[in-house]
Order: C-alpha cells, then sequence, then structure tokens
C-alpha cells in the first residue's frame, strides 16, 4: 500500500470514528426537519456534465439525504456549458417558485457569470447554504518530464504559452489559479496557455493522456488518480499542508498564491416561505448527520456550511473579489462600462440598430431639397422621424438592464412605428408590447438566452 493510500484511509478511518459520537448525538436531539414529513421528491440540478465537482456534489447530496430518510426519493438531472451560466439560465427561467428543487453552485460559476458577461447572476436565484471547500491541486502525468514546481516556473517563465494548463471550464477557480501563479512569478496572466473543458471526465482524460502540460482541479477529483499514482502533484493551493497527503503548498515553494473552491446550494427564485424554509430545514438536517461528514472526508472536502443571511452576505464579498481577480488577469469585465459587458447578441442588435439609423439619415439627407421653400415641412417631418428612431435606440441600450427586454423593445418598437405613422399611438404600443414579448419567449425559453427580465422578473 503505497503511503498517500495509508494515509488516507487511516484519516478517513478516524473521521468514522470521530464522527460517530456526533451522529449518536444529533440522532438523539430533534432536529427542525423531524417536525415535518419528508419531501417527497427532490430533484437536484447539477449545472456541469459528469464527473466534476458539481456533479460529485449533487450525487453525494442525493445518496446522503435518501439514507437519512430527509427525502422520500431523490434525482440527479445534468445541464452542462459555460460553467454552469447554462443552467443557471435554465433554472431561473423554467423553475421559477417551484419548491423541490435545488442547484448545486459556488465560486465557479461565479466567476462564469464575470467572464460571459451573463445578465443573470447569483442574485436571480435563492440563496440556501454554502456547503463546502476544497483546495486545488496541480498535477502533472507520473510519466511527465516535469517533475517539480520550480520546473514548471522556469518554464512558464520561458516561454509562457509553450506551457498548457488543463482544468475546468474558463472563469472558474481553476484558470483563476493558473492566472495567479503567472502573476505571481512575473509572467502576464494574458498569456497563459489556459485550455477549459466541460466536464471532470473530460479534463481528467486530457491530463492522463498528456494533452496538456498540468492538470488543475480540485482534491477530491483528483484524489483516486493521486492515491493510484497515475498523477503527480506538484503542489496545492492551501495555506498548510494537507494531513495524508505527501505534497508541499504552493506558499511553501515560495508562490503566494492561496486559494479555496467553495459549493453552495440554492434555490430557484420566488420561491414561496415555506417552501424556502423546508428547503433550508432539510439542507442543515443534512449538514449534521454522520452520512455527510463520512462523505466530506471520503473526497477530502472541507467543512464550509453558511446558511440564512451570513451566505448571501458571502456571495456579494466573493462577486467583488471575483471581479477584481479577473480584471486583474484580463478576464473580468469593468461592471462601470455597460457596452462592453453587453455580450455578443445585443451587440449584434446595436450594430444592426446602427447600420439602419445611418442608412435611413443618408436617405432622408439625400432626398432633401433645399432649394424648394415648399419642402420645408417635409424636411421638418423627416428629420422628426429620424429624432424618433434615434430615440427609440437610446431608450432601447438605457433601459433594456433595468426595465428589461420586453420594456426596452417595446419602447424602440413604438418610437419606430411614430416615425412612420404618427395616428395609432395606442395600437402601436399595443403591437410593439406583444411582439416583445414574443421575441423574447423565442429567445429566452426556446433558444435559451438569458434575456434580462427587468421589472417583469416575477412575471416572465
Amino acid at each position: 500500500m503505497s503511503r498517500v493510500s495509508f494515509r488516507l484511509k487511516a484519516e478517513a478511518t478516524g473521521s468514522h470514528l470521530s464522527w460517530g459520537l456526533c451522529g449518536l448525538l444529533a440522532c438523539a436531539v430533534p432536529t427542525p426537519a423531524d417536525a415535518q414529513p419528508p419531501i417527497q421528491h427532490l430533484r437536484i440540478i447539477a449545472p456541469a456534465a459528469p464527473g466534476g465537482g458539481w456533479d460529485q456534489t449533487a450525487r453525494v447530496m442525493q445518496q446522503v439525504l435518501q439514507r437519512t430518510n430527509l427525502v422520500h426519493t431523490s434525482s440527479v438531472e445534468n445541464i452542462p456549458g459555460a460553467a454552469g451560466t447554462i443552467g443557471l439560465a435554465r433554472f431561473v427561467t423554467a423553475e421559477r417558485g417551484n419548491g423541490d428543487v435545488l442547484m448545486a453552485s459556488g465560486l465557479i460559476m461565479l466567476g462564469a457569470i464575470v467572464t460571459h458577461r451573463s445578465p443573470l447572476t447569483l442574485h436571480d436565484v435563492t440563496p440556501v447554504a454554502r456547503l463546502t471547500g476544497e483546495y486545488e491541486v496541480l498535477v502533472v502525468p507520473a510519466a511527465s518530464p516535469v517533475r517539480s514546481l520550480a520546473e514548471l516556473v522556469r518554464a512558464l517563465q520561458t516561454q509562457p504559452e509553450a506551457v498548457s494548463w488543463g482544468g475546468g471550464s474558463a472563469g472558474g477557480t481553476d484558470q483563476i489559479l493558473a492566472g495567479l501563479i503567472a502573476d505571481s512569478v512575473g509572467v502576464d496572466p494574458r498569456r497563459v496557455n489556459y485550455i477549459a473543458f466541460s466536464g471532470g471526465g473530460e479534463s481528467m482524460s486530457a491530463i492522463l493522456g498528456g494533452q496538456v502540460t498540468v492538470g488543475v482541479n480540485g482534491l477530491g477529483e483528483f484524489a483516486a488518480q493521486i492515491e493510484a499514482g497515475t498523477v503527480r502533484v506538484l503542489g496545492i493551493s492551501s495555506r498548510e499542508r494537507i494531513s495524508g497527503l505527501d505534497a508541499p503548498t504552493l506558499r511553501e515553494q515560495g508562490i503566494d498564491v492561496e486559494l479555496e473552491n467553495w459549493r453552495s446550494v440554492v434555490a430557484p427564485p420566488g420561491v414561496a416561505g415555506p417552501d424556502r424554509q423546508r428547503l433550508e430545514r432539510t439542507i442543515d438536517a443534512m449538514v449534521r448527520s454522520r452520512d455527510w461528514h463520512d462523505a466530506l472526508a471520503r473526497y477530502r472536502w472541507n467543512d464550509r456550511y453558511l446558511a440564512g443571511d451570513g451566505f448571501a452576505r458571502f456571495v456579494d464579498a466573493e462577486e467583488a473579489r471575483v471581479q477584481g481577480i479577473l480584471r486583474k488577469l484580463g478576464t473580468g469585465r469593468n461592471p462601470s462600462v455597460s457596452l462592453a459587458g453587453a455580450g455578443l447578441y445585443p451587440m449584434l442588435v446595436l450594430l444592426g440598430l446602427a447600420v439602419t439609423a445611418v442608412a435611413t439619415t443618408a436617405a432622408a439627407v439625400r432626398s432633401i431639397r433645399p432649394e424648394r421653400a415648399d419642402d420645408r415641412a417635409s424636411r421638418r417631418a423627416r428629420w422628426s422621424s429620424i429624432a424618433l428612431v434615434a430615440s427609440g435606440i437610446v431608450l432601447d441600450l438605457l433601459l433594456v438592464e433595468r426595465a428589461g427586454f420586453v420594456l426596452a423593445s417595446t419602447a424602440l418598437f413604438w418610437c419606430t412605428a411614430r416615425a412612420f405613422d404618427t395616428k395609432h399611438p395606442v395600437r402601436d404600443l399595443a403591437i410593439g408590447l406583444m411582439v416583445s414579448f414574443a421575441a423574447y419567449v423565442v429567445f429566452a425559453r426556446l433558444l435559451e438566452l438569458p434575456l434580462p427580465r427587468g421589472v417583469l422578473a416575477r412575471w416572465i
């Protein structure tokens, strides 16, 4: 048995003994969840492909909740893509008000929201609790010529683009750690050759196959490979060495970086008060169970349980911290610049509107004949039409984030219609509202583009 294997198993045994007494005491004391019948069926959304940290978290929750009879049955649904933001968009739009569904979330999703400039954020869901924390490790295949972190750093400083880093989705904890390491050793983080993979299984295959120079991921996801000896750990992002893992920290090796990935669970927006309390009590009972603490030891997760208002304040603080880190690494957005964070779709719409406005203005100018005095009224009408179209564009840009896509598009439609027909303002307003709502349904529900809902959020 390897040294690492022995330590891991010894620590797991110690964990069983220490939590055994806690489990007996927990069973003897009634919990809030005991005062109500268990949830009949709880769906848990993992906004990633199978094999990653969110998928592991969701499936461990499923097992513990059923084993402790906190729910009758439970299921896990995977919605991969864009580091969780696709799952977030579907969760917000399709699960609104549902009291029997939860979604795994965390630091990676927060980074993706900033990186992908998602109009939906963690403020659009109902916070339940932070569950776990996990340190990141750097690994190479056992046969890799890179024997130490010092060798990796020398290669990075010599030719940054030649060192490829394989990890999870863009903007997530793995990429953040790669950028922080580069910055710490004097390399521009923008030169980091980071290759993002959509799921833990895909990432692991690339790392073990030598398709990337170094792999970055959570300790729990590499535990089996470390124990089997198929990968070699170059360093871990913890403050101090981890018991049972024979690997130095980054700080020990002269890289002043410490990073812990955290994972949480959230409920849909608009969930009723009693349903929210029921979910919170269920999760609280789960994290106090012996089965949950056994899982923490097995997956090498840190207990970071935090619920209620404390968790909501933590998310706010983390959002500001992640924005600062990603701006430094060249992947974050500046929240004060709205057009830079608009995304591809609205930028294409804006470009089309600008081209239309320029073409309309040019046609109007060409048709004006100053030499004829009787055309003055006609010229005023043309310029009035141009002004109305321009006003609609400006209103659309100003209102889209606060008022939402439907109302902003209605204003644009109404102004444009008024530019060509001034006789039916009420009719044009009604048509504009219907067309805008239909466009929202097509883009947000069918194409799953996360359009801003604004003041109509609770109804659409």
